[in-house]
């Protein structure tokens, strides 16, 4: 590790926001007050609507905003005070696709890792070795331009992680990619972790979030909301169960039985909440609107990080659009 983290041999590398309150019209707070601890080896999840201060966080602690009051810290670094250090122990991968147009893959990948001090030959070893993982070879000497977005982002990520800062910041890292890569993207991120790297996952896409990270934190209007793990941010809905109606195309919503708890509907799927003791009449109820062609399938299952986003935020995330 270059730059600042060289001298830092033996100290803690604990990220710490603290306090931090940001508004840019003197009245509403984009962030409000945020506290937050990210340890290294730790995949930290950053939930939240559009608009929530997820970004605001974001540019505080990379150093393009400064914070109205609080602190944001890594180990014994005071980011706020010293954005230099921010740049250099804080890996970035933006929402918006890397401008590499103009650069075959590797060498938009190489060219990443020594800028960031990255010696020439561990680089070029260490990217070989992530376009393996990410199965991307095919495209490694394929111009930016001519690359999908999905492609485009895998380089980007290689190209924040292939000689990576104290923290990665990762803002909605697998927008256009396939299935197939990413899973291999995940493996990726967990590796980042397994290396010692605190990992910052920005995203409003709960489902993943739920099978990826360590700890998650939800923001709702500059406000921490709820902090914990998946399981425990689940323990409230704990004896209840998730009974999912697929409508057919052009149907109303149905009249809902007495069981039901709460419902959300997202175009033709309809999520109800009921209890686990009502298990047997919620399926009889099913099926009674399936022999009625008023649905075309459902699945009773166990409740989800999903529905405690829905009930905390009134919000529904990308993965149920």
């Amino acid at each position: 590790m270059s730059g600042p983290g060289a001298v830092q041999t033996g100290s803690s590398w604990v990220f710490r926001v603290e306090a931090v309150t940001k508004s840019y019209d003197g009245e509403t707070n984009a962030t409000d007050g945020l506290t937050m601890e990210v340890a290294p080896g730790e995949v930290y999840g950053l939930l939240g609507p559009n608009g929530a201060g997820k970004s605001t966080l974001v540019k505080q602690v990379i150093g393009l905003l400064k914070p109205d009051s609080g602190r944001i810290t890594l180990g014994s670094f005071d980011l706020v005070e010293d954005p230099d250090a921010a740049r250099q122990l804080c890996s970035y991968l933006p929402q918006a696709q890397m401008p590499i147009d103009s650069f075959k893959a590797r060498e938009a990948i190489d060219i990443a890792g020594m800028i960031r001090g990255g010696p020439a030959a561990e680089v070029k070893r260490r990217r070989e070795e992530m376009i393996e993982a990410l199965e991307i070879g095919e495209w490694r000497d394929v111009l930016g331009a001519r690359l999908s977005g999905g492609v485009k982002r895998l380089v980007g990520f290689a190209m924040v992680t292939v000689w990576p800062g104290r923290v990665i910041i990762l803002d909605e890292p697998t927008n256009d990619v396939d299935p197939l890569r990413r899973r291999r993207l995940w493996e990726q991120i967990r590796r980042m972790g397994s290396e010692g790297a605190a990992v910052l996952l920005v995203t409003h896409n709960v489902m993943e979030a739920e099978k990826s990270v360590d700890r998650l934190a939800i923001i709702n209007e500059g406000k921490l909301i709820a902090e914990g793990t998946p399981s425990s941010l689940k323990a409230d809905d704990r004896g209840r169960l998730r009974l999912q109606l697929m409508l057919h195309p052009g149907n109303s919503t149905p009249e809902l039985a007495p069981l039901v708890r709460d419902h959300v509907r997202v175009g033709n799927n309809l999520v109800t909440v009921i209890d686990e003791d009502a298990a047997g009449a919620g399926i009889v109820w099913a099926q009674d609107l399936l022999a009625r062609g008023v649905i075309e399938e459902y699945a009773l299952g166990a409740t989800t990080l999903e529905d405690v986003y829905v009930r905390l935020t009134g919000h529904k995330s990308e993965s149920e659009r």
